[in-house]
């Protein structure tokens, strides 16, 4: 009954966000794409939440290059799951590079416009000092902190997993993506109709006019509003992939995640309860806004949703000053070119999302499915 109940209400909440349809006893399909950077942090924090919602069924994971190399965020995946209890969750490499960009193209474009704050497994100082986490070679695999992996990950490409599980599952299958959109462009490209046969598209990026908060990062966008770093990774997929027939895109900017951040009370809190997920979060856990977490809570409680708009967008490529910018235009007034309407989330009920990440993050283990 309790299973039911917790279903029908899921089932609501997404009519009332607008979400497609679907029979109220079904669980939620989902495939989460990261750049699974850590031990801890953003990137780990919200995969573990998709996963400890009993109402979702994780399909499974697929890591590509952004934040870290692919290699070495695959292995922090492996060990994640080995350390929380989740071992059947399946593992699938996706993409190593971006379309076209690269480090030394990125190095052009400061030397031309500027230096970035933050350009993912290319940035080699932050803050001012040397970054010790950067390695130029994307298939090394230093020590990692939480221990190596002996689970594996699977052999098929993350791209066929995507295409097969959302073919398998026509209309079902949510894409929630925390990185950059490289995998869901090359996976579009390989099959026409994918993106039209899923459920929608959830994802982190992009921004607009965010207030800029006390951090580290928010030198980046106090002076580039518009620019965001899944974008900046790989602009010319982002393009791509807003031009997709998804039946539905659901975007969390940067513009709701400058109220929010994973504080040191936050961590305390979780680590005092006796389960193996707040162990590891507490234990790994890092101090950033919690870009990837709102962007998992939105989607499993849509109510935390105080404002939101629908637009028309796409991502500026190239190699202007703009690269890896939000563009966007009201309804009706875009130009013509093919941009999707997208729903943008713009302010959320911090303390409630809050609270669900402490619930989520603290809960005993989910059962596996």
């Amino acid at each position: 009954m309790i299973r039911f109940l917790t279903a029908a209400l899921a089932a609501l909440m997404l009519a009332a966000a607008g979400a497609p349809a679907q029979a109220a006893d079904a669980r939620r399909l989902v495939i989460i794409d990261q750049d699974m950077f850590g031990p801890g942090g953003s990137n780990m924090n919200s995969v573990l939440m998709l996963l400890q919602a009993l109402e979702v069924d994780v399909l499974g994971i697929v890591v590509s290059s952004g934040d870290g190399w692919r290699e070495e965020e695959i292995a922090q995946t492996l060990r994640m799951l080995e350390i929380v209890g989740r071992p059947e969750v399946p593992v699938y490499a996706g993409a190593a590079f971006p379309l076209l960009n690269n480090a030394a193209r990125m190095k052009a474009w400061e030397r031309r416009y500027g230096p970035l704050v933050w350009k993912g497994a290319w940035t080699e100082s932050f803050g001012g000092q040397p970054r010790p986490e950067y390695h130029a070679d994307p298939f090394l695999v230093p020590p990692l902190a939480a221990g190596a992996p002996r689970l594996k990950a699977q052999a098929e490409s993350g791209i066929d997993f995507m295409v097969r599980t959302v073919r398998a599952h026509p209309g079902q299958v949510t894409l929630w993506m925390g990185g950059a959109l490289t995998d869901l462009a090359l996976a579009a490209r390989q099959d026409p109709g994918f993106a039209a046969a899923t459920r929608e598209l959830v994802f982190m990026g992009g921004s607009f006019n965010p207030v800029a908060a006390d951090n580290s990062f928010a030198d980046e966008y106090a002076h580039s509003p518009r620019r965001e770093f899944n974008m900046l990774w790989d602009a010319e997929a982002a393009s791509a992939v807003l031009h997709e027939a998804w039946p539905r895109v659901l975007q969390v900017p940067v513009d709701p995640t400058t109220r929010t951040f994973f504080s040191k009370q936050l961590y305390a809190e979780i680590g005092r309860a006796n389960t193996p997920v707040a162990g590891y979060v507490a234990r790994y856990g890092e101090g950033f806004p919690m870009w990837d977490e709102l962007t998992a809570a939105v989607w499993l409680d849509p109510s935390l949703v105080r404002r939101s708009s629908k637009m028309l967008e796409d991502v500026a490529a190239g190699d202007g000053a703009d690269y890896g910018s939000t563009l966007s235009w009201p309804l009706g007034r875009g130009p013509g070119l093919g941009e999707r309407e997208v729903e943008v989330v713009q302010d959320v009920d911090v303390p409630r999302f809050e609270r669900l990440t402490v619930r989520l993050l603290t809960a005993g283990r989910a059962p596996a499915r």
